[in-house]
């Protein structure tokens, strides 16, 4: 798929999911009108109002300045939002079109996009953000990271809409007559890209994400000045979650808490295990892409199933499911990166080696 022919479904995705998003900010406004208690019980408003309000324009107070610097922000956010969707969006599509037994594959890899795209914009508009809270000389580092943090779930749910639409506009724009079947991959090599991939996921779910780790990465880069206080801006790049040891909890829930980083390695290592035969062509940017996705859909597919193994959710009501989903997207983006490399490198030498021995 031609990117001249790919440009048009992503740009109506990317436009259908800034308005979704720009659509829920404006609904956190009416979650203060005086029948939304009819509706929501008061804590249920108040956190959707808070997953909301990442994307909503009436959520400053103070003078006209501040006022501006936030409506510039939010600005910022939405066309950054609608760049950087469309962009991942085009390499998505042109190399990993829906044909061929691919569509399943292109849903989810746009769908986990969405997120990534969201996660990049906020990052971006975080200095205006800060700026029009009337303190942004102080603590600013753990601010960025705290509205970092701050965009995901309404941009999975948008994100599950979105990709729909799009994979729909894409097999329309999709005419070429000849077909594109899977790529040919030695099984071995695939396994062992997959696997390099995977132990990259690893060392930030695992290793980095160990309550001791994770306290010393927090703790340990002071700062000075202005830039004071990095550590919770490295968590929240570097952690993709957060665990210790059993010997707070009971045995058979920690093992049941465990299982849903088994479900991110193992998301990750089969989704890197299909990427090289799916893509039409294996190219790093491609892997990089592919492997970020995978990776969100690998924590997605771990926070359902924390939520449904926890006994508190029945308590909190379908409010909490939404508020736990695109936790760990930045880390993602970082890691799915290095993991994307790590296994399109794998990849190549390992096909050389192939190659190498049927010669031989």
């Amino acid at each position: 798929m031609t990117y001249r022919r790919a440009l048009i479904p992503a740009a109506v995705g990317g436009a259908l999911l800034t308005l979704l998003t720009l659509w829920a900010g404006a609904s956190a406004s009416a979650l203060q009108l005086q029948g939304t208690g009819n509706v929501f019980d008061i804590e249920s408003a108040t956190a959707l109002r808070t997953l909301l309000s990442p994307w909503s324009y009436s959520g400053v107070s103070g003078g006209a300045l501040y006022a501006d610097l936030y409506r510039t922000a939010m600005q910022i956010r939405f066309v950054t939002l609608f760049l950087f969707f469309v962009a991942g969006a085009l390499l998505l599509l042109r190399r990993l079109p829906p044909v061929q037994g691919r569509t399943p594959a292109t849903l989810l890899a746009l769908w986990a996009w969405a997120p990534v795209a969201a996660t990049l914009a906020v990052t971006v508009s975080a200095p205006w953000l800060i700026a029009s809270r009337g303190h942004g000389s102080f603590r600013v580092l753990p601010q960025v990271a705290s509205v970092i943090a701050s965009g995901g779930p309404v941009a999975v749910v948008a994100g599950l809409l979105t990709a729909p639409v799009m994979v729909v506009l894409a097999r329309v724009m999709n005419v070429d007559p000849e077909p594109l079947p899977r790529r040919d991959v030695p099984p071995l090599a695939a396994r062992l890209a997959a696997s390099a991939g995977t132990a990259v996921v690893a060392l930030s779910l695992v290793v980095l994400s160990y309550q001791s780790v994770a306290a010393w990465i927090q703790t340990s880069f002071p700062g000075e000045g202005l830039l004071s206080e990095p550590g919770d801006l490295l968590r929240e790049w570097l952690l993709l979650g957060a665990w210790s040891g059993p010997s707070t909890t009971p045995l058979g829930d920690w093992l049941l808490y465990r299982a849903a980083d088994v479900v991110v390695l193992a998301v990750v290592w089969w989704a890197l295990r299909l990427l090289p035969g799916l893509l039409t062509e294996a190219t790093a940017p491609a892997m990089a892409a592919g492997a970020v996705c995978a990776t969100v859909l690998g924590l997605l597919a771990g926070q359902f199933l924390h939520w449904a193994t926890d006994d508190t959710t029945t308590v909190r009501g379908p409010v909490s499911l939404v508020a736990g989903l695109g936790g760990g997207v930045p880390a993602a983006l970082v890691f799915g990166v290095i993991a994307g490399i790590a296994a399109v490198v794998t990849l190549r030498l390992a096909g050389r080696r192939d190659t190498a021995d049927a010669a031989g």
